[in-house]
């Protein structure tokens, strides 16, 4: 079992839209510099790095699931141009209330756990949402919270009581 940094995407990786906006093209997509040695460490420390992401904007036909992918190669070529690995990402297009992979439900981190072998004990979560905050709970995880490319702290569970692995 290994453990992993997730990543949640906007506001995390990169600069998140306006609210009520979405990022709908890699035009749009704006880096944030810090990630890549957040990245960088995490790929140094033999850790997996995963990005999750709720991607409501194709549900609302903002986007489509392969111009969401496209957002996501480039994002990953961006990345290891500079350096740093991402070796997966898990989305959610869904509305609220349709699935179980829309954060602050775990599916998403549940699926990439299963697929990967990942102790969620062991990982982190770093988000800049109350739904992140919500997974790494949820889960055990540690997480980390961010606002604008900076860290705010380190939350660790109070409990270890939460299984080892997604199964």
């Amino acid at each position: 079992m290994r453990p992993c940094l997730f990543l949640d995407r906007d506001g995390v990786i990169n600069v998140a839209a306006e609210p009520g906006c979405y990022i709908e093209s890699w035009e749009q997509f704006q880096l944030i510099p810090q990630v890549v040695d957040w990245i960088r460490l995490c790929n140094e420390l033999g850790l997996l790095v995963i990005v999750v992401t709720n991607q409501r904007g194709v549900a609302l036909g903002r986007m489509t699931e392969n111009g969401l992918g496209e957002i996501h190669r480039m994002m990953i070529a961006e990345l290891e141009r500079l350096g740093a690995r991402v070796d997966d990402v898990f989305y959610c297009p869904h509305h609220e209330g349709e699935c179980d992979c829309r954060k602050p439900r775990t599916g998403m981190v549940r699926e990439a756990a299963r697929k990967w072998d990942i102790d969620l004990t062991m990982s982190i979560l770093v988000g800049d949402s109350e739904s992140d905050r919500s997974v790494a709970r949820q889960l055990g995880m540690r997480f980390v919270p961010v606002v604008d490319g900076r860290v705010k702290g380190v939350e660790v569970p109070k409990s270890s009581s939460v299984a080892r692995t997604a199964a």
